[in-house]
């Protein structure tokens, strides 16, 4: 009997679902070999680990807003990974995003909050978008490696910051200092980004609802929210629009698609343009609900926190899937900030969190391989079965 006359198929998709959470459980049993041999307590410092991300309120809306930018970067990416190019562009995206939320809200101090936040986040998002559009014609029309240059595109909004930050929008307080500081004038107070304690106290007593509030006193704002509703609507522009099928299909198979009448290089650009609007996004919601200003001095990291990249690993756990993305960066958000626990409990090298987090993005990517070779084979037993079965019917 042949094997794929008995597999399930159900049970398939089950395992291919599971896959990332095996190679995570994987990549933690490795670091707590590297613990033990650093004469460090694996229970203890995965326990610190939880306590860091999950312990307390605190510590959850922590998480949870180190998880909104990798979220958005990560359904961008979905965008552009599943219309068939690759976005490295995260970086410089976020960025040019927060430059244009940033000078948007300083330039318009007087206006209503009400009028500047959704702005500066529209805002945000066009400059990412135009960004990701950049690397998008270039490979459309000039056949430039999009991986090429997005990262070339990530040097030059870096650099972009740091002159602009120092020369054009800098503090006017810091200007004639004989040593100024790398960073713009805090935005207006009224722009922050509503809190999600504030907001939900708002709506208890319109309710004339009483009790705990719990994410009153957390920094936790409605960026996490407005990240998580933006995955649901990009799920459905993807496979329930006319527009999101087309680039699917670019990304399968371009030259099918074009024989189908697709206009492919238009989607092309479309897809990248997509991506870095979310990833400007990403940016303009630092902006609004962490940073309030732009600060050059540590680089584009120190702004971005590698979110750029690590959207793309969130965005290969979650299978490229908007929903799927949700909690792969909560789990992303969790290792950040329960890292830094866990190092203090066990005291080991900083050096450690980012080569947990390494391993973790090194399974996951592998088990990503490995299920789609098992869904090859599983073509190819079910054509070789109905080979035979026709040749017989045609004797």
């Amino acid at each position: 009997m042949n094997v794929s006359s008995w597999r399930n198929p159900r049970l398939d998709r089950v395992l291919d679902a599971l896959m990332p959470v095996f190679a995570t459980l994987v990549a933690l049993m490795i670091g707590a070999v590297m613990l033990v041999l650093m004469d460090a307590n694996p229970v203890d410092a995965y326990k610190a680990l939880y306590e860091g991300a999950f312990g307390t309120k605190n510590s959850v809306a922590d998480t949870l807003i180190k998880a909104t930018p990798l979220l958005l970067v990560g359904i961008g990416i979905c965008i552009s990974f599943r219309g068939g190019v690759i976005n490295i562009g995260g970086e410089g995206q976020m960025i040019v995003g927060g430059l244009a939320a940033t000078w948007l809200a300083l330039e318009f101090q007087d206006a209503s909050p009400e009028v500047m936040i959704p702005a500066c986040l529209v805002a945000s998002f066009v400059a990412g978008a135009i960004w990701g559009g950049i690397a998008g014609v270039l490979k459309a029309y000039f056949n430039v490696n999009e991986i090429l240059s997005t990262i070339m595109l990530n040097q030059i909004a870096s650099l972009g910051m740091g002159y602009l930050v120092r020369q054009v929008l800098i503090d006017p307080r810091h200007k004639n200092s004989a040593s100024p500081i790398p960073e713009t004038q805090r935005l207006p107070r009224e722009f922050d980004l509503p809190r999600i304690g504030e907001s939900l106290d708002k709506v208890y007593d319109f309710l004339g609802i009483s009790g705990e509030k719990v994410w009153s006193t957390t920094l936790l704002h409605n960026g996490v929210i407005i990240a998580a509703i933006l995955s649901i609507l990009v799920y459905i522009f993807l496979w329930r629009t006319t527009i999101g099928y087309r680039i699917r299909a670019v990304g399968k198979n371009q030259r099918a698609s074009r024989y189908a009448g697709i206009q492919v290089k238009h989607y092309v650009v479309l897809s990248l343009m997509l991506s870095g609007g979310f990833a400007g996004l990403a940016g303009g919601i630092q902006v609004l609900g962490v940073r309030h200003r732009m600060n050059a001095e540590g680089g584009a990291i120190a702004f971005t926190g590698n979110a750029g990249f690590n959207g793309i690993v969130a965005a290969l756990f979650g299978k490229l899937h908007p929903l799927g993305t949700i909690p792969a960066s909560v789990l992303f958000g969790a290792l950040l900030v329960g890292g830094n626990k866990l190092q203090r409990a066990v005291q080991v090298p900083s050096a450690l969190i980012t080569v947990l987090i390494g391993l973790v993005i090194v399974f996951v990517v592998g088990s990503d391989l490995w299920s789609r070779r098992r869904a090859q084979r599983r073509v190819a037993e079910t054509v070789s079965e109905k080979q035979p079965a026709q040749a017989g019917g045609t004797t």
